[in-house]
């Protein structure tokens, strides 16, 4: 069996669903038989635990793991504030250091045959004054699946992170088109336009759920060639 190495989920837009996008992802590869992880390196909005910070999102991530890890290698910068990450990383009195998340990054994939890396917001949020999710994604030197939300303004917010996605050097294995609630009008036809326009191939067209479950998501996804 090859193994592949993983793949970073971006989205459009914050809110667009990366995560139920990713846990699908991730069960889609462990019903294949390749044990798997879920990092979401940078996150914002954390709550205080007793063990530390964490984020929601990236609790489901460790969880639908393959294997026990430890919360720091799944998300290993913890934000408080609900804020674009450079600015809560400020608000924190710390420097979010992409080479850093690398190096988690291959402590982490050293453990299983794949790894699916959830960014934060869109494809260029800044991550300090200098590196943006677009830097971390060419540092982890994944193939990059990006998710779009069917909703009013998204023709253009996926073309255009297709067009950056291809700027930064990197390959679009795929999209996936998620109809987020509410519904909007010409559904199909905005998954068409997107169809003919994006030369990545769709990965699959999620239902809208208001409580999104794993294998559901999974059932509607395939993975990149």
């Amino acid at each position: 069996m090859t193994e592949p190495r993983g793949f970073f989920v971006t989205g459009t837009d914050t809110g667009v669903g990366k995560t139920v996008i990713a846990l699908g992802l991730m069960q889609c590869l462990q019903d294949q038989g390749y044990t798997v992880a879920g990092m979401k390196p940078v996150a914002a909005g954390c709550e205080p635990a007793v063990e530390g910070p964490r984020n929601a999102d990236a609790v489901l991530l460790q969880r639908q793991a393959s294997i026990p890890l430890d919360y720091s290698l799944v998300n290993p910068v913890a934000l408080a504030a609900p804020v674009a990450p450079h600015i809560a990383a400020r608000q924190a009195g710390v420097a979010i250091s992409i080479k850093a998340i690398r190096r988690t990054f291959d402590e982490l994939a050293a453990r299983v045959d794949c790894v699916v890396v959830e960014g934060i917001g869109g494809w260029r949020v800044p991550l300090s004054e200098r590196d943006t999710v677009a830097d971390l994604a060419a540092l982890l030197e994944l193939d990059v699946i990006l998710v779009v939300a069917i909703r009013l303004g998204c023709l253009n917010h996926a073309l255009l992170s297709a067009e950056s996605i291809a700027c930064s050097g990197l390959c679009l294995a795929g999209w996936v088109a998620n109809c987020v609630p509410p519904m909007p009008d010409a559904l199909e036809d905005n998954i068409t336009a997107l169809k003919t326009r994006l030369s990545a191939p769709l990965l699959g067209v999620v239902p809208g759920q208001d409580s999104p479950d794993v294998r559901t998501v999974a059932r509607a996804l395939r993975l990149p060639a």
